[in-house]
């Protein structure tokens, strides 16, 4: 990492004190009474006429101290047995990112990051922590290891060694993870990029199935979801109708984000008539920045945390609109957020996991826009999360390479992307996915972009790539062969020909010629987003599941409108 801290051991207390202030003073805004009496019953202070909760400094700081013996109990059982599976989140108080060296990159903010009570086929891109297989597991990293988190020696190799582990431990710096392929999941994007004319229009139906079709002759195999907000048909049964067209269109239809509580028992019931088991998507639990649970939010946030899923922040605030612009008085208002989300989480269930995720913003003051992307975001995103780990034990991974400022499909879009991506692995030592097609902050996804950051990802995975120093690949006869190369190269022997193509990067869409093939890029993408929606096959679908499921959806408009 280029910075293993951003705050001093001298910083964390007054940092602290700012928190437990923002808490006992301003409080937050609830709009849940069942989520206000819980509060109240674990000792916070609660107008339930104001709809407000105040949490006292004793409160907050006993339960700090609470998560800290969470993080050190569960960092000691992961040392002796590195393989098990962690249930729930991975993001649980007491999981520390040196344990998890494996693992799925954070759900974009609008994705869903958690499925209903029973899993969702959904929830494909929520942080996770996967299990090595056994032939993986000498990967893993081991405590003490060069790469694990608050190590002492600060990841100096020791003396004598070269730049690397005491090789009589067997040691081994954590691997680079293999990304998963972004692909149409739960986006729920408020726009859409017509790949053939670049046109920016609101979602609609017409352009949903348009999409969820490129996308099932795309990635079929793994499914396609509620990427596109439809904003022709009335909000509170959005997402029945876009189940309704997923069920039709596509193979494997992923749950549908379920905005409103109001909405999960009429997508359970059209899941089940599709033998599609709890199918709703719970989405990001996010706050209405700064510090208020609005009602729709409030009652989704109690309905999976009774539910028993893992449940934290999606945190979106941008300093000098929705929180003070100095970075201290940030991070007193998003931690503060944070720590009142898992007080909240254990205050209806003790048991439940503690997740979240931050995606800080800051304003532009010329322009007038907001960014998550820009220095100075990732600069407080990092700052806050490392307070948080610090200070609670609770680890917050800052959101991944998605919701970058591009606005337009192209490779500056993706390699703004993969910049943030890489610049989050080089402050939290993990990096994650570098996006799934999203434009302008996630307000829009473009089919073409998806396609150039599937090829990105393709090269990126070179680096998960480990030596295979078998005799056929270490190449020997024929290095023999060609000796000092005088009279031939390696670039015409039998060898190179039976292993190109498995060992070197051979874009589909983009160029090794550099930035200047742009419009041939953009051109190519375009002919293959078109062509893969015109090669979609309608698969087999029982009708009379499809119209059973039209009659919840009726009922719900009589019931919901």
């Amino acid at each position: 990492m280029f910075q293993r801290s951003l705050l001093r051991d001298a910083d964390v207390e007054p940092l602290a004190q700012g928190v437990l202030t923002v808490l006992e003073k301003a409080g937050i805004l609830c709009q849940n009474e069942e989520l206000l009496r819980a509060l109240a019953e674990a000792g916070a202070r609660v107008d339930f006429a104001a709809e407000r909760a105040w949490f006292p400094g004793r409160l907050v700081a006993e339960f700090v101290e609470q998560l800290q013996r969470e993080r050190r109990g569960r960092v000691r059982q992961d040392a002796a047995r590195p393989w098990q599976e962690e249930s729930g989140s991975p993001l649980r108080s007491g999981v520390g990112a040196e344990n998890r060296t494996l693992r799925r990159p954070p759900a974009c903010p609008s994705a869903g990051a958690e499925p209903g009570a029973e899993g969702n086929k959904g929830g494909r891109r929520s942080v996770r922590r996967v299990v090595p297989t056994p032939e993986r597991r000498d990967e893993q990293e081991k405590p003490g290891t060069v790469g694990q988190a608050d190590r002492g020696t600060g990841g100096n190799p020791k003396p004598g060694t070269v730049g690397q582990a005491d090789r009589g431990t067997e040691e081994k710096p954590p691997a680079f993870p293999l990304l998963g392929l972004p692909d149409l999941e739960t986006q729920v994007a408020q726009f859409v990029i017509d790949p053939a004319t670049g046109e920016r229009r609101s979602g609609n139906k017409a352009d949903f199935v348009r999409l969820v079709q490129f996308g099932d002759a795309l990635h079929g195999e793994a499914g396609v979801g509620h990427c596109l907000l439809l904003t022709d048909v009335p909000p509170l049964v959005e997402p029945l109708e876009a189940g309704l067209l997923l069920a039709e269109h596509v193979g494997k239809p992923h749950a549908p984000f379920a905005w409103n509580v109001r909405q999960i028992p009429y997508l359970v019931e059209m899941g089940e008539i599709l033998g599609l088991k709890t199918w709703f998507n719970y989405g990001a639990i996010c706050f209405a920045h700064p510090l208020r649970f609005d009602r729709d939010v409030a009652d989704r946030f109690v309905h999976k945390v009774k539910a028993g899923s893992a449940t934290g922040l999606t945190a979106m605030p941008v300093a000098g609109i929705t929180a003070p612009v100095t970075l201290a008085g940030f991070i007193a208002v998003s931690a503060a957020e944070h720590v009142a989300t898992w007080l909240a989480v254990r205050a209806l269930n003790p048991s439940v996991g503690l997740g979240g995720s931050m995606w800080a913003g800051t304003a532009d003051m010329r322009g007038g826009g907001t960014s998550y992307c820009s220095f100075d975001a990732m600069h407080y995103g990092f700052a806050t999360v490392e307070f948080l780990r610090r200070w609670t034990g609770v680890e917050v991974p800052v959101g991944g390479g998605e919701y970058c400022d591009a606005k337009v499909p192209g490779l500056y879009a993706a390699l703004e992307k993969a910049y943030k991506a890489m610049t989050i692995a080089a402050f939290t030592g993990h990096h994650p996915g570098i996006g799934c097609g999203h434009l302008e902050n996630g307000r829009s996804l473009s089919a073409v972009q998806l396609l150039i950051e599937r090829d990105f990802t393709l090269g990126l995975r070179h680096y998960a790539r480990t030596v295979d120093p078998s005799p056929e690949l270490a190449a020997l006869d024929e290095i023999l062969d060609v000796g000092l190369g005088l009279s031939k190269s390696h670039l015409g022997t039998d060898h190179t020909v039976r292993h190109f193509r498995s060992s070197l990067w051979l874009p589909d869409l983009l160029s090794r010629s550099g930035f200047e093939h742009e419009d041939a890029l953009l051109a190519k993408a375009r002919r293959q987003a078109d062509d893969l929606a015109d090669s979609y096959c309608k698969r087999d679908t029982d009708r009379s599941r499809l119209v059973a499921a039209g009659r919840v959806l009726q009922r719900a408009r009589r019931d919901l409108l």
